[in-house]
């Protein structure tokens, strides 16, 4: 894929998730995708995948804003910065008691493509800047 094409592809992906079309992202992974969850393990394949979409919306309604997107030249690899706005809507395991919190913090997403498919995605923020803001703090 050249760069643009894989540009494109990112937005595509950061647009299906701003419309919580899980469906629709799975469809832009490969079967073998990595997914390197924030402060938690590698899951591999694309039913993890999906899995880990359709949990985690029970407990996060987000959207993605302020979204740069960058790629290498050979358009193999690619990031996002975003900033992440959401409401903690449920109460997820291991996390604070949710109320309908609001919170909007720094992300960045890091890709990795094959055969035109993302076979690696990796999301980094900050999670105690998160936890100080639906606990109120």
């Amino acid at each position: 894929m050249s760069a643009e094409q894989t540009r494109q592809l990112i937005d595509n992906y950061l647009n299906r998730f701003n419309a919580s079309d899980w469906d629709g992202m799975t469809a832009l992974v490969g079967e073998d995708v990595a997914h390197d969850i924030n402060q938690g393990d590698r899951q591999i394949g694309r039913e993890a995948f999906h899995r880990f979409l359709v949990e985690n919306s029970r407990y996060y309604d987000e959207q993605l804003g302020d979204v740069v997107v960058m790629t290498d030249e050979s358009g193999r690899r690619g990031a996002a910065e975003v900033t992440v706005r959401g409401r903690y809507i449920a109460t997820a395991p291991g996390q604070p008691d949710a109320s309908d919190q609001s919170y909007s913090l720094r992300a960045g997403i890091f890709f990795e493509l094959d055969s035109g498919a993302i076979s690696r995605v990796t999301t980094y923020y900050n999670m105690a800047d998160w936890q100080r803001q639906v606990e109120g703090g």
